[in-house]
């Protein structure tokens, strides 16, 4: 699904425009981000899931197309582990 077709199934569910439902989704996808860009961020959806921010250390990697060993840094990564309301509807 993407986003476009979340907005339009969003409008539809609650009954509001496409606008509102986009504006509403981009709010939540933007405090979702400033939220896991803080220190300990972190966002839980009861039933739904939570997304965490963890740091991956740096490690080493291999180029699949040439097989010669590569750096691949340090990041952070955004983790999702889903509730169980959602593990069961699966």
């Amino acid at each position: 699904m993407t986003k476009a077709e979340l907005v339009e199934q969003a409008a539809k569910d609650a009954k509001i425009s496409k606008v509102a439902a986009a504006n509403a989704l981009n709010s939540f996808m933007e405090n979702v981000t400033r939220t896991l860009k803080k220190k300990d961020g972190k966002v839980t959806l009861v039933g739904f899931g939570t997304f965490s921010k963890t740091r991956r250390k740096a490690r080493k990697g291999r180029n699949p197309q040439t097989g010669e060993p590569i750096k691949i840094k340090a990041a952070n990564v955004v983790k999702f582990r889903p509730g169980k309301k959602l593990k069961n509807a699966l």
